[in-house]
């Protein structure tokens, strides 16, 4: 590549939103805030609590001298303007939320590799590259001999693994072999969990392009309007949605899924996996679940693409648009052409009529009175109740949740086993709060699963005696708690 070729390259990506979080001055503060609330725990946050965090956040740094004059509200808006955050608002939600755009997930990535760099060629990197080289070189060849003659050399190979375990001769990777190879294949999955955001913002770039053209298009029936009206699916045709729709389908088979769980179980029981961190155990553990759910929600949004874009043709839609684009144009054109006759200040020789909307000052507004709405004999003193500490405490246990007592009975169990299930912490210790003290296991065991994986797919039956002394059960998910989340329950 020639230096002026490359020069206006790098000009261009110094203007895109990944160049501009690297280089801004605050860009360190900004990565680290997001890459905490964002990346590390949840993907995603309404915006009432993006605000309350990150406004706690820099009421801290203010305290250590940090210069952030600003509001929260104030720096998120800047950041979903530069392009480091995106804003989207869920089916069924009550407020917008908030995530990272690619770009700074890119970012987040790369000075995240920085304080951890790989090292210059591991074994395990360099067999990936072997293997995947093999295998590409033996799935092209279109020689039948050569190919028989691999599958029979492979063949004895593993015949001749089978009879040295057999005779006691079975060699198992060291734990630094291990280790090593268990970080790549995270980085790996890591990297392609964030791939997911890349498919989306193309499907999304797809969409808004095929909606521009059913608009800008003259014609009555061009090639877009054909093929939807034909019932087909642009979106689904096209060829991210078909590499995608392939990918999704490999996920979601049932043998590849069960495979896939069946491996990690067995990975995270070896001893090499004690010696993983936290972080990495943990993304091992949710490994599964984060690919489906980011890979479900580039599939829903396909599907939702696919059908908007179909709504707005059948719908005709898309000849109010492109009538409203000529109307536009249209005044564009006539204030070219006048824009040297006319003045700004020249007072226009025609009359604008009102819209139907009624335009009132505050002052017209009537206060309410409360007055109006008074006992006509006023109001009498209450006789006092008789109430007690005792009394009290107790109105506020039949109300309120005990989570320190919760808390206090689970760390219990956890000093003695490795974990213990919802089940398990109501049978050594029983509701005292009766149904209050069932769904306080659940809220708590619900928020660490989504950061531990400890939720599974099975149910088991709980038992509570309410205030009316009547036993009852109920069956609720299988969560466990584990001795990792032990910092947690303090």
């Amino acid at each position: 590549m020639k230096a002026d070729k490359a020069i206006a390259t790098y000009t261009r990506m110094r203007a895109q939103p990944l160049w501009r979080l690297l280089a801004s001055d605050n860009g360190p503060t900004v990565i680290g805030l997001l890459q905490t609330h964002l990346y590390e725990s949840e993907r995603s946050l309404p915006a009432s609590i993006m605000h309350e965090r990150i406004g706690r956040e820099l009421e801290a740094l203010r305290a250590q001298g940090e210069d952030f004059p600003q509001t929260a509200q104030a720096y998120i808006a800047a950041w979903l303007t530069e392009g480091f955050l995106e804003r989207r608002f869920p089916p069924n939600a009550i407020e917008e939320e908030y995530e990272l755009s690619t770009a700074a997930v890119q970012a987040i990535r790369f000075v995240s590799s920085m304080t951890q760099p790989h090292s210059a060629a591991t074994e395990s990197r360099l067999a990936l590259v072997i293997q995947a080289l093999v295998k590409l070189a033996d799935d092209t060849d279109s020689d039948k001999m050569r190919r028989i003659d691999r599958l029979a050399a492979e063949q004895e190979r593993i015949g001749k693994e089978i009879e040295a375990i057999e005779q006691g001769k079975m060699r198992v990777l060291p734990d630094e072999n291990a280790l090593e190879r268990a970080r790549e294949i995270i980085a790996l999955a890591d990297e392609l969990t964030g791939d997911f955001r890349r498919v989306r913002d193309q499907f999304e770039h797809l969409n808004r392009d095929l909606r521009t053209k059913l608009v800008d298009n003259e014609g009555n029936r061009g090639e877009i309007l054909d093929a939807l009206f034909a019932g087909v699916d642009l979106i689904f045709e096209s060829a991210e949605g078909r590499t995608f729709s392939a990918f999704w389908h490999l996920l979601t088979n049932p043998e590849q899924s069960a495979e896939l769980e069946h491996a990690l179980e067995s990975v995270m029981s070896r001893e090499f996996a004690a010696l993983l961190d936290t972080q990495d155990r943990r993304f091992l553990r949710n490994m599964t679940n984060s690919l489906l759910l980011q890979g479900g929600v580039v599939h829903e949004g396909m599907k939702t693409f696919a059908r908007s874009l179909k709504h707005f043709v059948q719908s005709r839609e898309y000849l109010e648009q492109r009538r409203l684009n000529d109307l536009l144009n249209k005044a564009q054109r006539i204030a070219l052409e006048i824009k040297d006759s006319v003045r700004a200040a020249d007072f226009p020789e025609f009359i604008l009529e009102l819209t139907s909307s009624r335009i009132r000052s505050l002052s017209q507004l009537m206060l309410y009175d409360p007055s109006l709405q008074a006992l006509p004999e006023g109001m009498r003193a209450g006789d006092a109740p008789s109430i007690d500490l005792d009394t009290i405490g107790a109105l506020v246990a039949q109300s309120e949740i005990d989570f320190r007592t919760l808390k206090a009975n689970v760390r219990s169990l956890l000093e003695t086993h490795s974990q213990v299930s919802i089940g398990d912490v109501l049978e050594q210790y029983p509701a005292a709060q009766g149904l209050g003290s069932v769904v306080g296991l659940i809220a708590l065991g619900s928020r660490l699963s989504s950061r531990y994986g400890t939720k599974t797919n099975n149910q088991e039956t709980v038992f509570w005696v309410g205030s009316d002394t009547v036993r009852r059960s109920a069956r609720i998910p299988q969560l466990f708690f584990v001795q990792e989340q032990m910092s947690e329950l303090a």
